[in-house]
Parts: C-alpha cells; structure tokens; sequence
C-alpha cells in the first residue's frame, strides 16, 4: 500500500496538479484503488483539492494537487566559510533559513559541529512554530565522504580528516528522524536536476565556493560512483606545475577556477574585497559592480577563470556528454560575465560538433543549491513510504492522550 501511496505522491510533485481518473490511467491502477490512495493521502496532510482538471480528453473531473504544508526536510551545510541550513516544506516551499560565517581552518571540529547544530535546533524550532513537523535532515559537507559510514575521510579546504561526522552529529541532536550526511555538491546536484523537467536529467553540476565539486546526474538519477566520491571534479589536474592545491597536489583545477583564484587575479592583498570579513555575497556583488563599470582588471579577471571552467568542463563533457553544465555556488553569482570564455573553451575543448549539444547555464539557486538538496534528500523517506507521516485523526488522538 506504501508503494503505490508514494507512487501518487510522486506523480502529483512531479508532474503537478492532476484529477483521480488521470492519476489511474497513468499509474495503470484503478479509480477506485486512487480514490482510496488519495483519501488516506488527504488524511494525511499531504495532498488536497485542486479545483476542476481542464484541458484533458474526458469528462471533467475535481483534480488534487501536494500539499504537505506541515512535513518538513532541513538541509544543512559544512562549508570553510559558513555554515547553513534550510527547511522545505514537501511542496518545496522555504519555511525556515539561516546562516552563520565562520572561519573553519581556525576552529576546532567540535565547535564547527556545535554551530551547526544550534543552527538546526534554530531551524527546527521556526519548523515547530509553523506547525509543521521535521521528518529528516541532510547535512552537507566539503570533502570526501565515506557514506557507508558517514565519515569526511578528506576535507582539504576544511582541513579535516576521519571525522564521523554522521555519529557526531546524531549524538549532538539526538532526533528522533534520520540525520543524513552527503558530499555538498552531490546535494547541489540534487537540488539543480529538477523533478519532472526533461532538460534537467541529464546534467553536469559545477558548484564552487573555497573549493571546487559537483554532482552528475544521468537520467535523473545521481551518479555516486563505487564509493560514493564521485563528483570530485575540482581535483582534476589542468595546469602540470600550476599551483598548489589544498589537497597537497599541484595544479589541481580549483586552484584556477576556484572562489582564490579569482580574488588573487581580481584584487590586490591589500583590497577590501579579498577581507575573509566581509560576506561572501557583498565580495561577489563588488566583483559584479567593478565588471558593470568597465573595470579591465576584474573582467581580465572573470575572462581568464571563465577560460579555465571552459577547459574543465570541456573535458568532462567528452566524457558524459551532458546536457547541461550548470554553473553553482559562487559561480552563478558573477557567471554571465564569465559565460562567453566558458562557452568558447567549451566549444574548443569538445570534439563532438557544437560541444555534442552541451550548453552553460546558470543555476538559479547560488549558494542555497546545497541546503536546498539536502531538504530535498530528507523529504525523500515521505515520497519512498508516507504512511511516515501520521494521519491527522491520529495527531489529534496523540495530542488528546
């Protein structure tokens, strides 16, 4: 019954609102199995009322749509900048945010972790005061992550190795729902390829911020790799004798694409926008104010980081062949300056005619792409099984006990 619970669920967020003979003629089942799916759904917060489906071959009939204004997932992030976190209600609706810098080479692990956790109680508490309730969360981190046992084996950017991030933090929360732990920008990845959007199922992601990761997604599933440590596109050698990486290398492609990359070619030492102070998303927009005036140091610099995506991205996508390459994280913020140097690198670099069909966009989500996956992958347990979330009637005898 679970399954084909979820089935519906997942039909109605992915394909939007529709009516209940629809609803059997796609999933193969019969009206009256949908009714009664979408009566225990209804029951259970998660779908309602539409109004009346039109424009479909039929009669008329009064269609339902997702609800589930009161099931919440909250991602959260590590990164060596900040930390954050979000709750999505199962709509994808934005109930609850923060975030809260940091400088996390000169903080213990313990203290990163407790900030974040106080950042989650902050989140779930917003969730509680919005009636809602929190099923699950994701947490994000920068590194290489072992998932059979939750444990960050390497975060060069972070400086952290063989943390068990996953039992540090259960033990700190102590929630009764399922605490996640992900590489930041496979949950990026999540958050880019859209449910129920062709063009997003096939998809390379590029997330950047201090270090440079991302996520492949090939049919609309994610592409993990044998141990999980797939994505780690920033550690590709592009530049033999370049500069030193965080991870010990040399020439590593997030020493030339990455957020120090273009800082050192845009500003000097001494310039108030490379202050680690000032918040990341004040740097870029003084970036952006320079290159709107005409600034030909901050364009020559977005041009030559631009140029080395292009390169990156070009090799990768003779491998995968994607549809897209969707620029995340801090270069969403300042990418259309550098989009015709990353196209044209592009273009170069692939050997299949017109870059095989590959085009650049801009995520919509900037920094919130790896929150907003992580939100994502906790609702993920209400769309497998939502018997999950209790039915109403049930809520109300539990109060009344």
């Amino acid at each position: 019954m679970s399954g084909n619970l979820g089935l519906v669920l997942r039909r109605l967020r992915d394909q939007g609102p529709r009516s209940r003979a629809r609803l059997a003629a796609e999933l193969g089942l019969t009206r009256s199995a949908v009714s009664a799916l979408v009566g225990e759904l209804e029951e259970r917060g998660l779908v309602r009322a539409a109004g009346v489906e039109r424009g479909h071959v039929g009669r008329p009939g009064t269609s339902v749509e997702l609800d589930g204004h009161a099931v919440c997932g909250i991602g959260a992030e590590i990164n060596v900048n900040h930390v954050s976190t979000i709750a999505l209600d199962l709509g994808g609706n934005v109930i609850a945010e923060h975030r809260a810098g940091l400088d996390a080479n000169k903080l213990a692990v313990e203290e990163v972790l407790d900030r974040l956790v106080a950042l989650i109680a902050r989140t779930e508490a917003d969730v509680r005061s919005a009636g809602a309730e929190t099923v699950g969360v994701a947490v994000g981190v920068a590194g290489l992550l072992d998932r059979t046992r939750d444990m960050l084996t390497v975060g060069p950017n972070l400086g952290w190795r063989d943390v068990p991030v996953g039992a540090e933090l259960r033990g700190r929360l102590g929630a009764a729902y399922p605490v996640l732990v992900d590489n930041e920008g496979n949950l990026a990845a999540m958050a880019e390829a859209l449910p129920g959007d062709p063009a997003r199922q096939d998809v390379l992601v590029i997330f950047g911020e201090v270090g440079v990761g991302g996520g492949i997604v090939a049919d609309g599933r994610l592409l993990r790799g044998r141990q999980g440590y797939a994505g780690e596109f920033g550690h590709m050698i592009v530049q033999p004798g370049g500069r030193r990486c965080g991870c010990g290398r040399v020439g590593c492609w997030e020493t030339v694409v990455g957020l120090r990359a273009l800082l050192d070619a845009a500003a000097d030492p001494d310039d108030p926008v490379r202050d680690p102070a000032l918040g990341l998303d004040d740097r870029l927009a003084e970036i952006n104010r320079r290159a709107d005036l005409g600034d030909t140091r901050t364009l020559a610099a977005l041009d030559q980081v631009g140029g080395w995506v292009g390169i990156g991205a070009g090799i990768l996508a003779n491998a995968i062949n994607p549809g897209a390459v969707v620029l995340s994280g801090y270069f969403a913020e300042v990418g259309e300056r550098m989009r015709p140097a990353i196209e044209e690198q592009l273009t170069a670099g692939v050997l299949a005619p017109q870059a095989g069909g590959t085009r650049v966009e801009l995520s919509t989500l900037g920094f919130t792409a790896a929150v907003r996956g992580g939100a994502a992958l906790a609702l993920e347990a209400v769309f497998d099984d939502p018997t999950l979330v209790g039915r109403r009637t049930e809520a109300v005898s539990e109060g009344v006990r």
